[in-house]
This record gives C-alpha cells, structure tokens and sequence, in this order.
C-alpha cells in the first residue's frame, strides 16, 4: 500500500508538470517584451488594444446570451424528462452528447447552408441575424454540459414531492419552474453557466466562418502577426477559464446533497 501510494505521488506530479510547465513557459515568454528584463509590457499593450476590448465584450455578451437561452431550453426541458418522461432519459442523454460528436465546422456549414441569403430564413443576410445564429450555435456546444449540469441538480431534490406541495397551493407551471424548481437547481445551473462562459470565450471555428467580431478570431489574428502579445493573450484565456473552473469549485460547496436512499 505505500508503494502505491508514492507511485501515485509520483504520477501526480508528472502530470501536474505535463500540464503545467508549457504555461509556465508561455507566462514567462509573454513577460519577454521588454529586452533585457521582464515586464508586463505585452498585456498593456494587448489590453489597451481597442480590438481586444471590442472583441472580448462580443464575446462576454454573446456568452450572456447564451447562458439565459440555455437555461430558458435546459430546464423545462430535463425537469420535464425526470417528472413524467424517465424512460427518455437514455434518448435525451443521447441527443445532448452529439454535439461532442459533431465538430462544430460541420455544424457551422450546416448553419450557413440553411440559413443563407437565399433560403426561407435568411439569418446570415444581417449582422444581428447572423448574431441570433451564432448564439444559438453557442447553445448547441455548450449543451452537454449545461444539461448534465442540470440533471445531476435535479437528481439532488425529489422533484415529484416539490411539485406536488406546489400544485397543492395553487401554483402553475410556470410558477412551479420559476419559484421552486429553479432555486433548487441555482448552484447546478451556474455550474453549467461558467462552463458556458468558457466555451463561448474560446469558441473560433463558428465566429470565424460567420464573420464575427468575437475573441476567438482576434486571438488567431493577433498570434499570427505578434510574437509576445499572443503569449500574454493565452495567459489571458487562461485566467478566465481557470477562473471559471473555481467558480465552479466555489458554488458547488452549495449544492444540496443527493438523498441516501434507503436500503
């Protein structure tokens, strides 16, 4: 047994300096600008860039947008599922895995092909119809996680007695899904949303192939004409989603427990 555990140990930190010592080494380069010392030249110059700040704000929006259209889809969607469709659940897990499936170019061509000047909805033929498009193409990449966020929160409550005492009172549907079931599932539901937050901010092939100012593009576009400013724009992209993953961290702490259930 201490054998195993320090081959463990050992494995450990072999994998924290596989991932780690290729960002130590692009956090140092980005610190290279300045010739004979380091300094944090390149991230001024990068966050001082009006494309930067133009871009990352498109991206930050559209990753809101994003967010509310995926809740809005995800949650009826699953809480529905679970309450009175629980043979669909296998079906439902199938469907939410296939964008992981489909590369996201394919899904793009797709897109265009449908929605084209010269189809029944002609969405690319306008800046905010082609906006529309593309966060809806958000919401299909970021639905694996977001769904199974979701349902590991509707796994943690009895979602039957909840809204039965609902009905009970006199509420709704709509009542039900806003006050009860929704505050239930909040912690699961921002857990899904930091995912999100992350994919949208990364995302390049759709925002590139629709023609959007979004900050995938401008990180390819910057790393093909800079050599430093590209390093401390990958520490950047870094920061963010490593901070997503903490927030995640954070907010799960709250998530209500699974029932144990009875032997």
């Amino acid at each position: 047994m201490k054998a195993n555990r320090i081959w463990s140990w050992i494995f450990l930190a072999l994998g924290i300096l596989y991932f780690a010592l290729p960002l130590i080494g692009t956090l140092e380069f980005s610190l290279k600008l300045r010739r004979g010392a380091y300094s944090l030249d390149a991230y001024w110059v990068v966050l001082g860039d009006p494309r930067f700040q133009q871009t990352f704000l498109y991206s930050v929006m559209m990753a809101l947008a994003t967010i509310v259209v995926g809740v809005l889809l995800v949650v009826p969607t699953a809480y529905w599922v679970r309450l009175k469709l629980p043979g669909w659940r296998p079906f439902m897990e199938f469907i939410t895995l296939l964008p992981l499936v489909i590369p996201p170019i394919v899904i793009v061509f797709g897109y265009i092909r449908l929605y084209n000047t010269s189809s029944w909805l002609p969405l690319t033929g306008s800046a905010m119809g082609t906006n529309i498009l593309l966060m809806f193409g958000y919401v299909v990449l970021a639905l694996p996680y977001m769904y199974r966020a979701v349902d590991t929160g509707l796994r943690a409550i009895d979602v039957a007695t909840l809204t039965e005492a609902a009905q009970s009172l006199g509420a709704g549907w709509v009542t039900i899904l806003s006050r009860v079931i929704l505050p239930n599932v909040a912690v699961a539901v921002l857990s899904g949303a930091f995912l999100t937050f992350a994919i949208v901010i990364g995302e390049f092939v759709m925002a590139a192939l629709l023609s959007r100012p979004a900050f995938g593009p401008y990180m390819q576009l910057l790393g093909a004409n800079r050599a430093y400013e590209p390093a401390a724009l990958a520490v950047i992209a870094f920061a963010i989603t490593w901070g997503c993953m903490a927030l995640i961290q954070v907010v799960s702490r709250f998530a209500p427990k699974t029932p144990e259930q009875p032997h």
